[in-house]
């Protein structure tokens, strides 16, 4: 639908949310999965940039930062104090957000909760590479996008 930017402020973080391709979402989820990720996590970020983006932009994505071919769901980068304070960016790929979300019998709303959950995490220094830290991951993942959807309605 390649919405404007805009941004969602309630309590925590600015989310901005940029909707660069066209399929429709529920971009409402979006900024209630961050807020929520943040508090299980206990972390703190002042703003939070989430771009959705077609398989293309994001295969061009995951090749120059992660020198990997095709498309991934997400990809997340640091959190870096700037002029707007501690700041996120998170960036998915609808189409694959899509196509996860049939694979595993659960909504897009649902998987883009995950999704941008994930994201936020990794914002904020948590990994998936071990055991521990993909359970860790795995766990406040779930809990953020049942409440997110709960907050929004679509639970």
């Amino acid at each position: 639908m390649n919405t404007p930017s805009r941004t969602q402020e309630q309590e925590g973080p600015k989310v901005e949310l940029r909707n660069l391709q066209d399929l429709p979402l529920p971009e409402e989820v979006l900024p209630a999965a961050v807020r929520q990720a943040l508090a299980l996590a206990e972390g703190s970020l002042d703003c939070v940039s989430v771009a959705v983006v077609d398989a293309e932009r994001m295969a061009r994505l995951n090749r120059a930062y992660l020198g990997r071919e095709g498309p991934t769901d997400v990809i997340a980068f640091p959190a870096e104090d700037s002029e707007q304070g501690r700041c996120g960016e998170v960036i998915l790929c609808a189409a694959v957000a899509a196509a996860q979300a049939e694979e595993g019998g659960h909504s897009l709303a649902r998987e883009l909760a995950i999704l941008v959950a994930h994201g936020t995490l990794h914002t904020l220094g948590y990994r998936d590479d071990t055991p521990a830290g993909r359970e860790q991951m795995r766990t406040w993942e779930e809990m953020a996008a049942d409440r997110a959807l709960s907050e929004v309605g679509l639970a």
